[in-house]
């Protein structure tokens, strides 16, 4: 053989092995290029989650859709119940726990139906690779978009175990409108959380993302039905239920609507929220089960009253200060009643509430002791003149009496030995902020409601008579720490247990057995405001009853409206109530074994201060120009009767509407007129001595 034939062969022979070489590498080198062209996989899509909001046990308040409006809560796999979780591998995945991300064998049975049968029998997409799906969804359904799906499915079986990918599937699997995740979906369809499913509940949220705007059980429940019915006999076959858990399970409706998600604690979570935005996870101090206990409370007590009231309930943890339970509104979603206005944070008239800490700073400045005497008898400071609010008086009492009958004249009188600027200074020391009138110095009216106050502060400063004297601050996170701040007393040890000491001897509501917890109510000028707040050793809980538009309401008393539902939130408790253990140097006595300094009040002033200056003759409720809901705007068949009430001038007072008398020669400056429907009225009042005063108000 020639040089020349050698050296040909030679070159065919590479040109041949160069040739079998592109055909071998070709496939590798596209293959390659396409998962380059990739890039990296992004897991961005798994955080987009729903913000959700948990009480202090981590149960469900209320969650919150994300951005683009998808119900997408978070859930880990130990939340789903087991036997959904056999369900779903053994219908979508059976291989799971095996293969790396692509199972050859399922890719193999779906391509050999396919070609025996002509259609698509079953999918070979593992469930990794439908979480791959999920993260980079696509409509296409193309080779390469299968492709890419399979490149992503081992991506992530290198990057995260087989729990993170099924959690992902948990999260991101679809189930009919906005709904994504086997959570949102268990809440929806069924109301509850995932953590333990009936076979048929199971079996429906396996078949649903498959398709699920077609087997929607609250459009198509037919559909729904035989593709839940599908899964169960699959689930039979492989073993993981019984023929006859199989048929029970089929005998069971599918859900036919969507349920509403957890609103518990609307207002709290929402401020919870918008503090914290950067958060997806908040978990506050509440415990659910009360709070939802205290709604059912609120909703049951309102739908008795007005239409348009509205009520607040707080609880306070004394040990710690943590809120337990915020109940802002009786329906958040009431737009009549204002519900999304959170009423323990609105500024209303405390009315006598703040009775019991004038008493305490008296007791704490040795002014008085429970069984000092006081004089309820009428009595004038300057053109102020307080009176009861039965307008009644009951001569010599003890403090303990005066403050249990909540008598409005011994505590002026008590506020004025001490000065009004005194019992100020000593709440805003506690750091509660206190709405007074601008340029407007402390007058005796403030220890009648004559400021602004909310009701978490309120209840604030009671939980501080419950702590021997210290306002607490109120935790409302779960991860929250009492800030290390000075001392914030609003009394001292001895003087706070004087006031639980007389405040447990008030005589309770109808509905209660007395002396079981200290409680005081309060009711604002012109029947605008309910309050009732009450404790123990263990709890302080507050109440409040009103409109937030702060309209009158005939009729709206502490005492009648209030504090029966604050008894009835103490039971809810669950807690037997626990008195506050008394504290060394308190002293017990009666008013004749007294010191002689502590059994009156200045007794070397006379309590009666007469004078000759008269108080003119006003007509203090209604006011002129004010509108007085009455009900006629309701269908009721019965309607309130107005309230009729007058200061100063000189008793019997004649009551007269549009010229027609209505209430003649009555020794009370208090009365009541039926009125026959809605309109303008003019209200007038004359006095023994002739004095007048008239007001045009509107009735509704």
């Amino acid at each position: 053989m020639t040089n020349r034939t050698a050296t040909r062969r030679r070159w065919r022979g590479a040109i041949l092995a160069a040739a079998l070489a592109c055909l071998v590498l070709a496939p590798g080198f596209a293959f390659w290029r396409f998962v380059e062209g990739l890039g990296p996989l992004d897991l961005s899509v798994a955080g987009n989650r729903s913000t959700v909001v948990l009480d202090r046990h981590g149960q469900l308040l209320r969650p919150f859709a994300t951005r683009e409006g998808r119900w997408r809560l978070p859930v880990e796999t130990v939340d789903a119940d087991p036997r959904y979780v056999a369900m779903l591998k053994a219908y979508e995945d059976a291989r799971f726990e095996r293969h790396p991300g692509v199972d050859p064998r399922a890719l193999l049975r779906a391509a050999a139906q396919f070609v025996g049968s002509g259609r698509v029998v079953s999918g070979g997409s593992t469930l990794t690779m439908q979480v791959a799906r999920l993260l980079e969804p696509r409509d296409e359904r193309t080779i390469p978009a299968k492709l890419r799906q399979m490149v992503r499915a081992l991506q992530l079986e290198r990057r995260l175990s087989k729990d993170e990918i099924l959690r992902l599937y948990l999260t991101l699997a679809p189930y009919g409108g906005n709904l994504e995740g086997m959570r949102a979906a268990s809440l929806s369809y069924f109301g509850r959380e995932p953590k333990r499913l009936s076979f048929s509940e199971a079996a429906l949220l396996v078949a649903l993302p498959q398709s699920p705007e077609t087997r929607r059980p609250d459009r198509f429940a037919q559909a729904a039905k035989a593709a839940r019915d599908r899964v169960l006999d699959r689930a039979r076959e492989r073993g993981v239920i019984t023929a006859a858990e199989a048929e029970a399970a089929k005998a069971e409706p599918v859900p036919h609507a969507r349920r509403p998600f957890p609103m518990l604690a609307a207002h709290a979570a929402e401020t919870a929220v918008a503090q914290r935005p950067d958060r997806s996870m908040h978990r506050l101090a509440i415990d659910g089960r009360l709070q939802a206990s205290l709604e059912r409370l609120a909703r049951e007590r309102i739908d008795r009253l007005d239409a348009r009231l509205s009520l607040a309930i707080l609880v306070i943890d004394n040990a710690t200060g943590a809120v337990r339970a915020q109940v802002g509104s009786p329906d958040y979603m009431n737009r009549e009643r204002a519900g999304a206005i959170d009423m323990t944070a609105a500024v209303r008239s405390p009315g006598s509430a703040l009775k019991p800490f004038i008493y305490a700073l008296a007791f704490e400045n040795g002014l008085a002791h429970p069984e000092t005497l006081l004089d309820d008898r009428p009595s004038r400071y300057g053109l102020y003149q307080p009176e009861n609010f039965d307008l009644a008086f009951q001569g010599t009492v003890t403090a303990r009496k005066a403050l249990q009958l909540s008598l409005n004249v011994p505590a002026v009188e008590l506020l004025n030995e001490l000065g009004p600027a005194r019992l100020l200074a000593r709440l805003r020391q506690t750091e509660i902020a206190v709405a007074m009138p601008k340029e407007a110095a402390p007058g005796l009216a403030i220890g009648l409601g004559g400021l602004g106050i909310t009701l978490a502060d309120l209840t604030r400063l009671y939980a501080g008579l419950a702590w021997g004297g210290e306002v607490p601050s109120l935790l409302r996170r779960a991860d929250e720490e009492a800030p290390q701040t000075s001392l914030r007393r609003i009394a001292d040890p001895v003087s706070a247990w004087y006031v639980f000491d007389v405040l447990r001897g008030a005589p309770p509501p109808d509905n209660a057995l007395a002396g079981r917890i200290a409680f005081k109510t309060g009711t604002s000028y012109g029947y605008r405001d309910a309050w009732a707040v009450g404790y123990d050793r263990q709890f302080t809980i507050g109440v409040w009853v009103g409109r937030p538009d702060g309209t009158a309401v005939p009729g709206l008393v502490g005492r009648l409206v209030a504090a029966p539902i604050l008894f009835d939130a103490f039971g809810r408790l669950g807690v037997e109530p626990e008195p506050l253990v008394m504290p060394p140097f308190a002293l017990q006595a009666t008013t004749a074994t007294l010191p002689p300094p502590l059994r009156h009040v200045r007794q070397d002033v006379p309590k009666t201060i007469a004078s000759t200056v008269q108080a003119p003759l006003k007509i203090a409720f209604p006011l002129d120009g004010s509108r007085v809901d009455l009900g006629f705007s309701s269908k009721m068949e019965e309607h309130g009767s107005l309230v009729l009430k007058a200061s100063g001038g000189v008793p019997p007072l004649t009551w007269m509407v549009d010229g027609a008398p209505v209430e003649t020669g009555t020794l009370r400056r208090e009365a009541s007129w039926q009125p026959e429907g809605a309109g303008f009225i003019r209200l007038s009042v004359i006095d023994a001595r002739g004095a007048t005063d008239s007001v045009v108000v509107r009735l509704e």
